[in-house]
């Protein structure tokens, strides 16, 4: 995110490069570079005749090469961007020979989503010299909730962590799509409000009392009753709540308790740090510690394991989903 921000400062100072090659598996960061050099380089009027968007399925390195060696019209640069160049992938090495002499009035900016150039070859050595390359990393599931908080605080919101969590557990760790769903926040919510579970429920669709984060409270609350009912309504709706998520998640938790056992120093403070977790939830993990020993939490990882199969058809192929996921808490709990 640091690195976005130093690139977008220097490109609205007017210290901009000839080339940046924007790559790898997170896209959000690629759009948002890409958007902004698209919206903010170029005034309006010179758009027209100086600003060209091309997209890799339908062009080839040489027409490219060829667009961004035109000289501009009635500005100081023109700018060409590649969207999706991604499907040139056999062929992006052939634009080794134009980054190592770019047209200094050329914005070449290069969108290379979900893929990453070989940094042993001549393009990235050669882009590294005379341009930008930004390479947009997949942050781990640990790592959004903090995101999510960052990206609010300008915009003068916050988010309580079960909301964030909530975000996080539903949407994954695909940014675009968070941020699509924060979006639709800020228009409904005024600013300085705290995102609630309450919010997230009303205008997401996501329950607050349904969920995988429910789920794993309770079961490491070991709160039979509740985690009963949230897997009866998993089993009622599946398409909302695909097994195989579940069993992911609960795996991860319990690979965390694991963990924990292992600690000397099992402080609050130590433990959020060492388990990668708000200290906020550290009291949910403590807790299920001192429900589940050791010896129990190898176990439930085995039949999370076997279930984790089941789940994908091996040896359960015409079991429903709903019943393997009851019978998993069965396991679990007894």
């Amino acid at each position: 995110m640091d690195e976005v921000k130093q690139l977008v400062t220097d490109i609205k100072n007017g210290n901009l490069k000839p080339i940046y090659f924007l790559m790898g598996e997170e896209s959000y960061y690629i759009d948002k570079i890409s958007n902004f050099i698209e919206t903010t380089v170029l005034a309006e009027e010179e758009r027209g005749f100086n600003q060209m968007v091309l997209y890799g399925r339908d062009v080839a390195i040489d027409e490219i090469v060829s667009n961004a060696k035109r000289y501009p019209m009635m500005a100081e640069y023109q700018v060409v961007i590649v969207k999706e160049a991604q499907d040139l992938s056999r062929t992006i090495e052939k634009l080794a020979a134009y980054a190592q002499n770019p047209q200094p009035t050329t914005v070449l900016v290069v969108n290379y989503k979900y893929k990453k150039i070989d940094k042993r070859k001549a393009l990235y050595k050669s882009l590294k010299k005379t341009g930008v390359v930004y390479e947009s990393k997949k942050l781990y599931e640990n790592q959004v909730a903090d995101w999510i908080r960052r990206v609010l605080t300008p915009k003068k919101y916050t988010i309580s962590p079960k909301a964030a969590q909530m975000l996080v557990e539903f949407l994954g760790t695909d940014l675009s799509k968070i941020n699509n769903e924060l979006e639709k926040l800020q228009i409904i919510l005024p600013k300085g409000t705290e995102i609630t579970p309450e919010h997230i429920e009303k205008n997401i669709g996501i329950s607050k009392d349904y969920n995988n984060f429910e789920l794993r409270k309770a079961i490491g609350e070991k709160n039979i009753i509740k985690a009963h009912k949230i897997v009866n309504y998993f089993a009622d709706n599946p398409k909302d709540n695909p097994m195989v998520v579940t069993v992911s998640l609960l795996f991860s938790f319990f690979s965390q308790l694991l963990q924990l056992h292992g600690l000397s120093d099992k402080s609050p403070r130590h433990v959020a740090s060492a388990l990668k977790v708000n200290p906020y939830f550290v009291n949910d993990y403590l807790t299920a510690a001192r429900h589940y020993p050791m010896r129990k939490v190898s176990m439930v990882i085995s039949i999370l394991r076997e279930f984790d199969l089941k789940s994908k058809g091996v040896g359960a192929s015409a079991v429903p989903q709903g019943d393997l996921l009851k019978e998993l808490l069965v396991k679990i709990l007894n």
